[in-house]
């Protein structure tokens, strides 16, 4: 693949991801599919496109930047450990400041877990994820791929704090956030047991990661 390929990809992977941001087209794939069917089939698609992209970085030219040395692989390894961590705590649990949230009415801001460390927990985990792959992929078209996806989710943190903000109007906002900011770093769960589950799929989803990485992106990942 040259690089007029790997900019194919690169493009249809963001139009992709423009889906949630446009409503006319969602509200006509919910209407089709329901909320569910297009929360699981936008997933399907999400990872399906970024193994494509990864994989098209891997077939572009090879340009080296800086050699791969054995250190690079156990920060990534380690780097990979806490983003599986950081996206178990953080899917699928209350959070109105950033997209992903579920149950957003029932969110308590004297208890907001991973959100008090972080408004936007899947997109540090993003941009971490991005991060630790530029370590051991030092050639130019993962650089360019690792980096903008890294930089993408470090400036969409300030985009969905504007749309939150409106939506959800000055005075929420930031009565919200004064309350998460007052909660402390580390508070008791209100399920040890959820949250013993959700650190072990975490685990289980790291351990995964590991093992289809060959399979999926064509390197292995060990």
């Amino acid at each position: 693949m040259g690089w007029t390929g790997f900019a194919t990809v690169f493009a249809a992977f963001f139009l992709t991801h423009s889906i949630p941001v446009r409503p006319a087209v969602k509200s006509r794939l919910v209407a089709v599919i329901g909320t569910r069917g297009f929360g699981l089939a936008y997933s399907i698609l999400s990872v399906a496109m970024l193994a494509l992209l990864v994989r098209s970085a891997g077939q572009a030219p090879y340009v080296q930047l800086w050699p791969q040395m054995e250190w690079h692989r156990h920060a990534a390894h380690l780097g990979m450990l806490a983003v599986c961590l950081i996206l178990a705590l953080a899917v699928a649990r209350p959070n109105p400041f950033s997209f992903g949230g579920a149950r957003n009415d029932s969110f308590d801001p004297a208890r907001p877990g991973i959100v008090r460390w972080t408004r936007h927990p899947i997109l540090l985990a993003l941009a971490l994820w991005a991060g630790v792959h530029l370590l051991p992929n030092g050639d130019l078209a993962h650089v360019i791929l690792f980096g903008v996806l890294g930089g993408f989710a470090l400036a969409g943190r300030a985009l969905i704090d504007r749309r939150k903000r409106h939506r959800l109007g000055t005075p929420r906002w930031e009565a919200l956030e004064t309350a998460r900011k007052a909660a402390p770093l580390c508070h008791a769960p209100r399920s040890p047991i959820a949250l013993l589950v959700r650190l072990l799929f975490g685990l289980a989803a790291f351990a995964a990661l590991l093992l289809a990485h060959p399979h999926v992106i064509g390197v292995p990942a060990l």
